[in-house]
């Protein structure tokens, strides 16, 4: 003890238990306000609506498959122009070429099943049995495939779908793959789980 009977020791344990005490306090108050910035698992599952942006997605690229909605994986591809070109050059292969099923809004009910024609958003999710195919964009023979122009190929049970999300004819997948509401917030930034105006 000094001589004006103050413990120096005790005062420095006591002043750091405070400020330990008041830091975990307040991170323990921000916590709830950071974390509502952000839709909460619950909301997704429900079915709120996701913000992606597709800024630097490359030609030929694809973002996901990631559960992004009502807990489904999503696809966003970015189409190059050679993936486009071809893209309707053997719709006698597919099953609904023109998209007779109600499997997209009517904004995506077109030759490329999309509101822009290089970007398609698609839930990753194979019509036969709810696997997730898998991205294969090269326009190029495949052991699968050998007259194969890009598209999703489900490795379970063989089912082929082109890069509009358009099953092939003859496969176990009945349908096409699901095109979900969406629409641009901006040039970059796409809306998904509702419809809305686009920029």
């Amino acid at each position: 003890m000094s001589d004006d009977g103050v413990n120096k020791g005790r005062r420095k344990f006591l002043i750091g238990a405070n400020l330990v005490v008041g830091s975990v306090g307040a991170i323990g108050a921000a916590v709830p306000f950071v974390s509502s910035f952000s839709p909460s698992a619950k909301a997704l599952a429900a079915g709120a609506p996701v913000k992606i942006d597709v800024g630097k997605l490359a030609p030929g690229d694809i973002l996901g498959p990631f559960p992004a909605w009502r807990d489904k994986p999503i696809f966003v591809v970015k189409r190059s122009e050679e993936m486009l070109q071809q893209l309707n050059s053997r719709n006698i292969r597919l099953a609904d070429p023109d998209s007779h099923r109600q499997q997209q809004p009517e904004y995506a009910r077109n030759d490329t099943r999309s509101i822009r024609p290089d970007i398609l958003v698609l839930i990753g999710i194979c019509t036969h049995l709810n696997c997730s195919p898998k991205f294969r964009p090269a326009l190029e023979p495949q052991t699968f495939d050998p007259n194969w122009l890009g598209g999703f190929y489900c490795p379970c049970h063989g089912s082929m779908f082109d890069l509009a999300g358009r099953v092939y004819a003859g496969v176990p997948a009945p349908s096409n793959l699901e095109v979900p509401p969406h629409y641009y917030e901006s040039e970059s930034v796409i809306v998904i789980g509702e419809d809305g105006s686009t920029v």
